[in-house]
């Protein structure tokens, strides 16, 4: 699953891609508490078993990208 996260006075986005074992719901989970204030810090793990910390405070918008591999090869 992709995911791109837009951060205040930062003019580069977070972009990821997770694991393929990635809950949806639990990354919007997630990334819900962190928004709301719940936890300061969200992290993330991408498919590379890399670790990513964003500030709560400093989260403009996520996106997530569908599941799985969608992604088109050649001339659509």
């Amino acid at each position: 699953m992709d995911i791109r996260i837009g951060v205040t006075d930062t003019p580069r986005e977070i972009n990821m891609v997770l694991a393929a074992d990635a809950d949806r719901d639990d990354v919007k989970s997630a990334v819900s508490a962190a928004v709301a204030g719940a936890s300061d810090t969200l992290w993330l793990i991408d498919e590379k078993g890399r670790e990513v910390a964003i500030p709560a405070a400093r989260i403009a918008y996520v996106e997530l990208g569908p599941d799985g591999d969608i992604n088109p090869i050649g001339f659509g």
